[in-house]
């Protein structure tokens, strides 16, 4: 065992003698082959190796990354110092390579931030997060590296090299220039300190929102449950019994657990107590609040952006995406935004008929108000409850229902693991192997982790562990879903909405999409933000399809199908609430983009969220889906900053990509348009242009009119 001081002496050894072939190889291997450091240790095991999960340490957290980032610096250092002429095979390829041990050790980094956090690993993550930001910079403004790139990329131009190379090039190129190569000193010296300013800002900005989340609770008694269903309470029962309230039953501060409570519960002071907790994450004044914080992240981002001459961040940001610029990705938005606002309108009135035939004496439609009075709108227009549908969503029987579409369109085969068998990184954690349907090939494995808990963020996601390549021999792809379902009592079934089950299939779509990679570079595996989301979004249509309803909407008691007339009222009312859908998410795809076009030298985030949405009209019934102080897409990194209007692209796509699958005899599980699926839209990733890659599908681009029809939305007349 090697003490933490002589480790740390070890990295900047690592640094100090780059230039000494011998003295750095001697120094990787006493850091790597000697230390204890679990998370740094090669993996292990079947299936290619494998992450030890189960010895993960937050304690080893920081040792592992500030030696994982001295090897990366190590490899991007001989990369840029070669003596050879650039050329794709000696700069591009060990590029693609670089930084390995790095990428493992973000797995776990990764884990122990959305799924295992603590203050402990916080205090860390916080620490770190300039540090990271400073490697990245190290890389980025490498001036040796970019001009070993540019050699490389300017010979394309005039030579083009294979499609995938030529794409890979074109990628790393861009990349490079747009965070700030062609700067000069002065310039990258500012460019990289905004960057380690906005990582702590983000970094802030995530564990505020989670300490929210953690931290809000709400707590009933018997007498104030009416309105909820059995399962719900005894999952809350259990939930308050663990937080040592026996006795009681607790509401979290999760959209899994005040999204039934808001829809069920007769109690609307307690509706709007749980409302307000949620809504106000990160918005509370207190040593949590986001609001300046924010405020700080858009000056910064506008002034980086500025130094490339850049007008705002939008423009920066979106031309690489298939939206190109701000104008196109605002004219969609427009585009739908109207019927959005008119359809909540009407869905207000038929609440209100609703709340007086009851004789509530509610005069005004609140937003804690819309989810319970939509449900009874719903009961009494399609006569259709959704509780009674949640008796047929049992989340085991869901995905069997996944692995069935998997099989069907995609032709793989899920096959569970024994417990034990792999590393997982919490008991809840099931593994399954991926393997061709028809071959045996393995394809990789899927690690479900499904409930919520403290320490785990809030929604669902999908991640990858490790990505198909084959430019160094095939590697397997180890993906994950993630989901905060209320983790049920003992014996109790886990029984789901129908937009949870969507959910489930939507990040299942996301899956899918890792394990249908057909790439030769990591860079081909990258994505384009408004269009990612396409593939998943699509998924979720073969959760309404005869095949899985028929075989899989079965009853969690009597094991009974769901019947008939029960399906004919779910398909009727595919559109009921699309005002509410539409218009939460819309608000905040809006807000987005109109945050990071505005001056933002004095802005105040509150007002300015308030005079945002009174311009739109927004209905004062409900709230945007993510209010800006908790707005995590857009200000706990820069993934989705001006990109939420992404979701809304690709479901342009989807509705569109559908249409394909309606035009002929087997629907959805066509073969011949599956395999067109997975050959254009699944399996090349980002190894061609997006835009290109739909037109081959499809032969044409997608059109806006199947989105306002799937909707129930007017078709606009051109």
């Amino acid at each position: 065992m090697i003490s933490k001081s002589l480790k740390a002496a070890f990295i900047c050894s690592i640094v100090l003698f780059s230039n000494c072939k011998d003295d750095k190889n001697s120094e990787e291997k006493i850091v790597i082959n000697d230390t204890d450091n679990a998370l740094l240790q090669e993996w292990k095991g079947p299936y290619q190796g494998l992450p030890a999960f189960d010895k993960m340490n937050v304690g080893d957290v920081k040792e592992a990354v500030e030696i994982g980032m001295a090897l990366g610096l190590k490899d991007i250092e001989a990369i840029a110092n070669t003596s050879f002429a650039p050329t794709f095979e000696n700069t591009i390829i060990p590029l693609e390579a670089s930084a390995g041990k790095l990428t493992h050790v973000f797995t776990y980094y990764g884990i122990l931030s959305s799924n295992r956090s603590s203050p402990e690993f916080r205090d860390i993550q916080g620490e770190l997060a300039p540090k990271l930001s400073d490697y990245k910079s190290k890389i980025s403004q490498n001036e040796k590296l970019f001009q070993r790139i540019k050699t490389v990329y300017d010979a394309s131009q005039d030579n083009p090299l294979p499609a995938d190379r030529q794409r890979v090039i074109d990628l790393t190129y861009k990349r490079f220039e747009m965070n700030g190569a062609n700067l000069n000193k002065e310039q990258k010296a500012r460019y990289a300190a905004i960057n380690k300013q906005l990582s702590s800002l983000y970094t802030n900005f995530s564990n505020n929102v989670l300490h929210d989340e953690e931290n809000y609770v709400t707590y009933l008694n018997k007498k104030q449950l009416d309105g909820l269903a059995e399962s719900f309470i005894k999952s809350a029962a259990k939930i308050a019994t663990d937080k040592g309230q026996d006795g009681k039953y607790a509401i979290t501060n999760s959209r899994s657990s005040m999204d039934p409570f808001l829809t069920y519960s007769t109690e609307r002071a307690l509706r709007k107590i749980v409302w307000t907790n949620y809504y106000s994450r990160g918005d509370n004044g207190d040593d949590y609040d986001n609001n300046t914080g924010i405020a700080e992240i858009l000056k910064l981002r506008k002034e980086r952006v500025g130094l490339m001459g850049y007008d705002n961040f939008a423009e920066w940001r979106l031309q690489d995406r298939m939206a190109k610029t701000p104008e196109n990705a605002m004219d969609l938005m427009m585009a739908v935004w109207p019927a959005a606002i008119a359809r909540v309108d009407e869905e207000v009135t038929d609440m209100l008929v609703v709340a007086k035939d009851n004789g509530d004496g509610i005069i005004k439609i609140e937003p804690w108000d819309y989810r319970y009075y939509s449900e009874k709108v719903r009961q009494k227009k399609y006569d259709l409850d959704s509780d009674e549908v949640k008796q047929y969503l049992q989340l085991d029987k869901l995905t069997d229902a996944m692995f069935y579409v998997a099989g069907r369109v995609f032709n793989y085969s899920f096959t569970p693991i024994k417990k034990g068998t792999v590393p997982v990184f919490h008991e809840d954690v099931n593994v399954w192997e991926v393997t061709d349907l028809n071959t045996g090939k393995h394809i990789g494995l899927w690690y479900l982790d499904p409930y919520a808990r403290e320490g785990k963020r809030s929604g669902a996601w999908a991640t990858t562990y490790r990505s198909y390549t084959s430019y160094k021999g095939e590697t397997n792809v180890l993906a994950s879903n993630n989901s905060n379902f209320v983790k049920p009592a003992p014996g109790e079934s886990v029984l789901i909405s129908w937009d949870d089950a969507t959910t489930f299939f939507h990040e299942f779509g996301h899956a899918l999409h890792f394990f249908s990679s057909h790439v030769k570079y990591p860079t081909l595996n990258g994505g384009v933000r408004d269009y990612t989301e396409f593939q998943s979004q699509l998924l979720e249509r073969w959760l309404s399809t005869d095949e899985v309803i028929n075989q899989f909407l079965v009853h969690h008691e009597t094991g009974e199908p769901i019947p008939v007339s029960l399906v004919e009222k779910i398909k009727k009312a595919s559109t009921f609430n699309q005002g509410f859908s539409t218009t939460e998410y819309l608000a905040s795809a809006l807000m987005d983009m109109k945050l990071h076009l505005a001056d933002p030298t004095n802005i105040d985030i509150d007002t300015f969220e308030r005079e945002t949405l009174t311009a739109l009209k927004m209905p004062g019934a409900l709230p945007m889906r993510h209010r800006t102080p908790h707005f995590g897409h857009v200000f706990s990194g820069e993934g989705y900053a001006t990109a939420y209007y992404g979701y809304m692209w690709a479901d342009v796509l989807t509705s569109d990509a559908s249409e394909a699958f309606k035009e002929v005899p087997d629907g959805f599980y066509d073969k011949a348009i599956a395999d067109k699926l997975v050959k254009y839209l699944f399996a090349p990733r980002n190894s061609i242009d997006p835009a290109e890659a739909y037109r081959l599908f499809r032969g044409r681009d997608a059109k806006i009119e199947a989105l306002m029809e799937d909707r129930g939305f007017p078709v606009p007349v051109e």
